[in-house]
């Protein structure tokens, strides 16, 4: 910007050195009368006149030429069909003052400036300063380059830079993109555009918005820096850092980016997106967050397939359901979402493990949860703890009520066997059978079946004593519970069994057979769902951070693939001279 207004003040001083000249020849006149006898004495002598700096502004032809100086001191008055060549700029005008002294002309009505066929400039008014090699134009100023025109009511353009500058709003278009902003620049070398104040770039598919933003004509590449907007086929992207390509419809976020579609938002420290192929990537610090079924995940890398409805996420991926009167959190080391809304699928693999706030945990080697059905299965070594009570078995179902969104029964299909600690002595209730059913009130299990080769064993307590333990065995056992704890076991059907006074029953018999405690894998808060492997994903994250503070203070640096594109296929030239 400095070197511009430097530029258009070297336009201006042969302007104001003309107002002062007009004076000066008055005065000269009358100069010359009062010493005309000692001139006619002494013969005048020829001063050599100095050469204009840089090349000189060459007259090719005009209708017609005059000179006046008290119309336009020091200039000769070139009339109809003007044309002026300096160096390889070639210049059209209807009428034009040319100071030939001071290298400099003044353009009026149908100025058209035409620089070695690539960059043409038309415009009601102009000036061109030969020894800066700066040009002024103004009224319906049009600037054209192969790829792209430029239209504002006044340009500068400096042909040492090849940069060209407005500040009172110009339109761009460039192939289907039309650009708009207050102000700017245009580097006709690196065919490139810098955008500063109230950018808009719209296209068929695509709106930018920005304050500050770098287009690159012959790629398409946008660059932009500080609150921007990208809204593109249902998707609002917004960045404070980032990369578009208005071709094909894709771009780089690293500065508190989020997408915004289908009531979902997605932000991440760095992001990548394709309208193509419907996709967004996310890493570092990535959040998902879907306001229709009350859930937001979170991880340090996603994927997004839009069209597929999918979502991949791992390196600590944690969702977080939430309902009126409780909270879910699902974890593992990979996660996948699918379906559309109210019909979302759970996929987590493999370490897969659950919290169900107030006091459920579980943990497997997958889980599978369908919302639509309201079906939740661990499987691989499942087990599921409630309070004090332990569930194993092949596998553990849990299913929802898909209307309240409560817990309404459970299945452990194969190896069923359920533990719970004795709250009051060093024991545990055990019950086993090949498989298990159980009832839920209130999210809170109150009956549990057990079904074929059902063995239990059951310590059994009177005011607090214990007086005896009682093992049997049957085709059923129904255990009832209140506050997760087992209040009454009944045998039924083939019912055999025996209550043991507590000395009589030998400490190697109290265990079931395929007993096993696994206290020590329940789960009391979130951060107990992840490994110290995974937590580890946390710190890199926050190196990453440090590491990008300063590179997202700064503009992105423009990728490789911008200064490196080339073309398919050569845009036709649309500069022609006058009369060509």
């Amino acid at each position: 910007m400095r070197n511009f207004e430097k530029n258009v003040n070297r336009l201006k001083a042969p302007f104001l050195k003309r107002f002062s000249l007009l004076y000066f020849v008055l005065f000269c006149g009358l100069a010359c009368v009062f010493f005309s006898y000692a001139q006619s004495t002494n013969p005048p002598q020829v001063q050599p006149q100095p050469e204009p700096q840089g090349k000189i502004i060459k007259l090719i032809h005009a209708d017609y030429t005059e000179i006046n100086e008290l119309e336009v001191p020091g200039a000769k008055i070139l009339i109809g069909n003007v044309q002026v060549q300096h160096d390889s700029m070639y210049i059209y005008c209807n009428k034009a003052y040319l100071f030939e002294k001071d290298n400099y002309i003044k353009l009026f009505g149908d100025v058209n400036l035409v620089q070695n066929d690539t960059l043409q400039l038309t415009s009601k008014y102009a000036e061109y300063n030969g020894m800066q090699s700066v040009a002024y134009a103004s009224g319906n100023v049009v600037m054209t380059s192969p790829d792209s025109s430029l239209k504002s009511e006044k340009v500068y353009y400096d042909r040492n830079t090849g940069i060209a500058y407005y500040d009172n709003n110009a339109t761009i278009t460039n192939k289907q993109n039309t650009l708009k902003s207050k102000e700017g620049k245009y580097y006709s070398r690196e065919l490139k555009y810098e955008f500063r104040t109230q950018v808009v770039i719209t296209n068929p598919e695509t709106v930018i918005k920005s304050n500050h933003l770098d287009y690159f004509e012959d790629s398409g590449h946008a660059y932009l820096f500080g609150p921007s907007t990208i809204d593109n086929k249902g998707n609002h992207i917004y960045t404070e850092n980032g990369f578009y390509d208005t071709r094909l419809n894709e771009g780089k976020m690293i500065e508190n980016s989020f997408i915004l579609y289908d009531n979902k938002r997605i932000e991440a420290d760095e992001m990548y997106y394709d309208e193509k192929i419907s996709y967004a990537k996310g890493i570092n610090n990535v959040k998902v967050t879907d306001t229709i079924n009350h859930m937001v995940a979170t991880s340090h890398f996603a994927e997004v397939f839009r069209a597929k409805d999918s979502i991949f996420m791992t390196k600590k991926p944690l969702i977080t359901y939430t309902t009126e009167k409780d909270t879910s959190f699902f974890h593992a080391k990979n996660i996948q979402i699918v379906g559309p809304d109210k019909q979302r699928v759970i996929k987590g693999y493999p370490n897969a493990k659950v919290l169900r706030t107030p006091d459920m945990s579980g943990k497997s080697d997958s889980l599978h949860y369908d919302q639509k059905i309201g079906l939740m299965q661990l499987i691989g070594k499942p087990v599921l703890f409630q309070k004090e009570s332990q569930l194993t078995g092949d596998v553990i179902h849990l299913i929802n009520d898909v209307q309240t969104e409560k817990l309404d029964s459970l299945k452990v299909l194969n190896n069923a066997f359920v533990i719970q600690r004795d709250t009051l002595g060093t024991g545990y209730n055990q019950a086993k059978g090949i498989n298990m059913y159980g009832k839920f009130t209130d999210d809170k299990i109150t009956q549990i079946d057990l079904v074929q080769n059902a063995e239990m064993i059951y310590y059994l307590y009177d005011d607090g004593e214990l007086q005896g333990i009682d093992k049997g065995i049957c085709s059923k056992i129904v255990l009832e519970l209140e506050d997760n704890k087992i209040t009454t076991a009944t045998r039924m059907i083939n019912a055999e069994g025996t209550t043991y006074p507590p000395e009589q029953f030998p400490e190697n018999a109290r265990k079931l057979k395929g007993f096993n405690w696994r206290g020590d894998e329940r789960i009391y808060k979130v951060e107990e769902l992840f490994s110290d492997d995974e937590l580890k994903h946390d710190d890199t994250a926050k190196k990453e951070v440090l590491k990008n503070e300063k590179v997202s203070e700064q503009p992105m640096k423009v990728q490789d693939k911008t200064l490196n594109y080339k073309r398919t296929s050569k845009s036709p030239n649309v500069i022609k001279k006058r009369g060509s």
